[in-house]
């Protein structure tokens, strides 16, 4: 049975806007929580070429409700001319984290 929490993924050039997109997201609670995982490689077609960059990826746990919201933002404050924004379904997990969730992002 699928939730109402989705799992955003976003890649950043750098730790640091990373750091601020994170740090935005949650004070304003688009986000419950954000993981930064620094050292990703990205292998990528751009300009009709094939690019590889080193990016920090996003991984960030919010609602369905605050999509929309989440997204506009990350458009505004990302460095990107196009940036990565991933919505993935929450299918089940643990209740109590779940509802954490929802607390957090103003869902309930």
């Amino acid at each position: 049975m699928a939730t109402d929490a989705l799992l955003v993924l976003c890649t950043c050039p750098d730790v640091e806007s990373a750091q601020r997109i994170a740090h935005q997201l949650v004070a304003s609670r688009l986000a419950a929580c954000v993981n930064l995982l620094p050292g990703l490689t990205s292998v990528y077609r751009w300009d009709d070429a094939v690019q590889t960059a080193e990016e920090t990826l996003l991984l960030v746990k919010t609602g369905r409700a605050c999509y929309a919201a989440l997204e506009e933002t990350l458009r505004a404050i990302h460095p990107y001319e196009l940036p990565e924004i991933v919505a993935l379904p929450v299918e089940q997990g643990l209740a109590g984290y779940l509802d954490w969730i929802r607390q957090c992002t103003n869902l309930s």
